[in-house]
């Protein structure tokens, strides 16, 4: 098969084995999904094993005693999801420097193909070690990988990383430790730890906040005069302390506006005031405090749709908060909600009449909120199972063909052109007919006449694994964005490091998506 070929290949450039398409029956779980799956129950009843004797000596002689020169500051691998699971090796770092690693995280830009999220997701909460094996370049990465996540609305995962990495390790890890918190309104614990060692942070907002929530309001109302007095912090921010402090003496008065720059502890200043303001203008990470049960239904609806989207958000919680209630009006996202959970009560019932009616509308919601592959994720299964037929039949193989389950689409026949040469590229076989579908000819190309990068494919070979496959979702990108010539060398750039899963399926959603 051309999968065995391709192992073949990666032999050759001597590259670690990483994870190729899954079979259907093993659809593999995105590293978000992954993180909140419970840990397996440890069996009871289990026999321990009985310890080893001590070794009994068979000499009067002293052993032999090896001595090793000490690395000082010598890091540990730093991440969430181990290599069991990405298939990535704990090095993929190791021949890069930490200033180009970080320039490739920031300057990506937005990931328009939910299979390059994924493989973003999964290169920063991968376990891996830092570039040149010193403690002071894992810091510097741990904070990049952290500030990405961050910026994605994942604020979970992010404050798992950071913790891993130690939040007292300076002062820029414990201020990004407090940034995450105070979006999560869990920041009574960067507070205690701020009250033990005061060096870790010199900002005055933090310091008052802190100190008024210990009940220290004279030390929070002195710092608060000393930041005023000597101008430390800007205007708006002192203001918003000011009446976080004295509320009694603003009582009546027309609310502040909104900062131009917003902060994590502005953000939450402004809710202490009974002020909340709106997330929608906001960078995703702000979005996730509509999550919460303080929150009305049309906001977290608003916020999970948008989390969704970046991949911060799991699937099944998308769907526990999009199935919650009833629309409680019509228009924008209350049709959604009923077309969703209209389908949603059909797949319930399993009537065939039921789904074909329902399935149209529900797809069409879908698109207008740029879901397509979290419903294709959630019904997959389902929908298999349905016999449906015509034009219903055609629909529900192309939503199968976003899901984790494509190769099982493979398997049948080909209702249409179109179909046929999407189930080629679903089993990575050779296209021997071309559609007339946007991208076809550039994913053709890299499954006939695969062209990979050869300096990316070089530097894979040459340590630098996770600069390379940065460097190719930045490429692929270009290639979502209509660069023919960018899609099919990133594809093949994909498939020749072993991403064939990540290949297939962005081939995939690059056919059947539609984005502007």
């Amino acid at each position: 098969m051309h999968v065995l070929r391709h192992l073949g290949v990666l032999c050759l450039l001597g590259l670690p084995g990483l994870p190729l398409a899954q079979s259907t029956q093993d659809a593999p779980l995105s590293v978000i999904d992954w993180l909140g799956e419970k840990p397996r129950a440890i069996p009871e009843n289990v026999t321990p094993s009985k310890p080893a004797e001590t070794a009994v000596a068979t000499s009067a002689l002293p052993p032999v005693v090896t001595v090793t020169p000490l690395t000082e500051g010598s890091p540990r691998a730093i991440g969430l999801v181990p290599a069991s699971v990405t298939g990535l090796p704990q090095d993929i770092w190791q021949g890069s420097e930490t200033a180009t690693i970080t320039r490739l995280i920031e300057t990506l830009p937005d990931l328009h193909l939910p299979a390059a999220r994924s493989l973003l997701y999964t290169l920063l909460l991968a376990e891996a070690t830092a570039p040149q094996a010193t403690a002071k370049q894992g810091d510097l990465l741990a904070l990049t990988r952290v500030k990405a996540l961050m910026e994605t609305g994942a604020l979970d995962p992010a404050l798992s990383l950071i913790e891993q990495a130690g939040v007292a390790t300076s002062p820029d890890h414990f201020g990004l430790w407090m940034q995450i918190s105070l979006l999560l309104g869990i920041e009574d614990r960067g507070c205690q730890l701020l009250t033990q060692k005061p060096y870790l942070s010199s900002d005055y907002g933090v310091r008052i906040l802190c100190a008024a929530r210990a009940g220290q309001w004279e030390n929070a109302a002195l710092t608060l005069g000393s930041a005023q007095a000597l101008e430390l912090l800007p205007a708006p921010e002192l203001a918003l302390l000011d009446r976080f402090l004295n509320p009694d003496l603003f009582e009546g008065m027309p609310p502040l506006p909104a900062p131009r720059k917003m902060s994590p502890l502005s953000f939450r200043m402004f809710e202490a005031i009974g002020e909340p303001l709106p997330t929608h203008n906001l960078p995703p990470a702000y979005a996730v405090a509509d999550l919460r049960d303080i929150a009305g239904w049309k906001a977290q609806l608003d916020a999970a749709e948008r989390l969704t989207r970046t991949g911060a958000l799991p699937d099944n919680r998308f769907l526990g908060i999009y199935t919650a209630r009833e629309a409680a009006a019509s228009g924008g996202i209350w049709d959604r909600v009923e077309a969703l959970q209209r389908f949603d009560t059909a797949i319930g019932t399993k009537s065939v009449e039921a789904i074909d009616k329902t399935l149209r509308p529900a797809w069409r919601a879908m698109q207008e909120a740029e879901l397509e592959v979290t419903f294709a994720s959630l019904y997959a299964e389902a929908l298999q199972r349905v016999a449906l037929d015509g034009a219903s039949a055609v629909l529900r193989d192309r939503i199968l063909l976003l899901s984790p389950l494509y190769e099982s689409v493979a398997s049948g026949d080909a209702l249409n052109a179109e179909l046929a040469f999407m189930m080629v590229i679903a089993q990575g076989e050779t296209p021997t007919a071309i559609p007339d579908m946007p991208h076809a000819a550039g994913i053709a190309s890299a499954f006939t006449n695969p062209t990979p990068r050869v300096a990316l494919i070089n530097a894979a070979q040459n340590g630098q694994l996770g600069a390379a496959i940065l460097n190719t979702i930045a490429l692929l990108e270009e290639g979502a964005r209509g660069d023919t010539a960018a899609l099919r060398d990133a594809l093949s750039t994909l498939r020749a490091l072993g991403l064939e899963d990540v290949a297939r399926r962005a081939s995939l959603q690059a056919l059947l998506l539609e984005r502007g």
